[in-house]
């Protein structure tokens, strides 16, 4: 489109007048430590009393600890960014998809007030409820294609069950800090787009609970690109055999001076 000397001085015009959009930093950084983390899932369907049963043998060419069935990071971990002050609510309610006997994602983290879309993308009935006495989110069932919707009563951590999916285990935890929250990779790494310039704080949370240590951080007006130095940890950070210390191990002997007349 060719522009008249009027239009060019109107789009000027126009340019001067609409406010300049400020982006902020991209953030980027791994999460260690998640060795450990395991749904407690598992271990009730190992319980006699809970009959169920695998048909799958471990093979004897897999260590054991590879035969560990850990979380799947990029639904299980919630990464939670504040900055120490109260957040706002989503305007749009968060969507939790249920499908194949668990939910995506497992922990939600979230701020107060917050709405929360359980949408059952099964071919078959779902019955989530809340656990706990005086639960709001009460027991209904829930048929292919429906949804429920749900908002915590307030700041706590609120389990999740389904009494058609015993598998199923899910936690909303409410945190009035909750700026932003995101899933790391199964590799670990995360990415914040647009975070404005400020001291952040970020947290590991899984299963309901925070793990591991929180991680400090700051991104400055002039910051187009931060890659964080440190790590987020959530949880013991295990390091190679050839890297460990053994504390038993004798301090090295001092050097000694020449004894005279030597």
């Amino acid at each position: 489109m060719k522009l008249t000397r009027r239009g060019a001085f109107v789009s000027a015009a126009l340019a001067l007048l609409l406010p300049s959009v400020v982006l902020g930093a991209t953030v980027k950084g791994k999460v260690v430590g998640t060795q450990d983390l395991l749904n407690p899932v598992w271990n009730e369907a190992k319980a006699p009393d809970s009959h169920r049963y695998t048909f799958r043998e471990p093979a004897s060419s897999v260590p054991p600890d590879l035969r560990v069935l850990r979380g799947h990071l990029s639904k299980e971990l919630c990464l939670v960014v504040s900055t120490g002050v109260k957040a706002e609510k989503k305007p749009k309610a968060l969507r939790v998809l249920v499908e194949g006997g668990r939910t995506s994602p497992v922990t939600l983290v979230v701020p107060e007030g917050q709405e929360i879309l359980f949408e059952n993308i099964d071919p078959t009935d779902h019955a989530i409820y809340q656990m706990g006495e005086n639960p709001s989110l009460g027991r209904g069932t829930m048929k292919p294609g429906t949804t429920r919707t749900w908002t915590p009563p307030g700041p706590g951590k609120y389990e999740i069950r389904d009494e058609l999916s015993p598998s199923l285990r899910s936690w909303i935890v409410v945190d009035s800090s909750a700026a932003i929250t995101l899933y790391p990779n199964r590799k670990g790494d995360f990415e914040i787009a647009d975070l404005p310039e400020g001291k952040y704080k970020a947290r590991a949370y899984y299963n309901g609970e925070p793990v591991g240590e929180e991680l400090l951080f700051d991104v400055k007006a002039t910051d187009k690109e931060l890659v964080l130095k440190d790590p987020l940890k959530a949880g013991t950070v295990k390091t190679p055999d050839g890297d460990k210390k053994d504390d038993k191990t004798p301090p090295a002997p001092s050097a000694q001076p020449p004894k005279a007349g030597g």
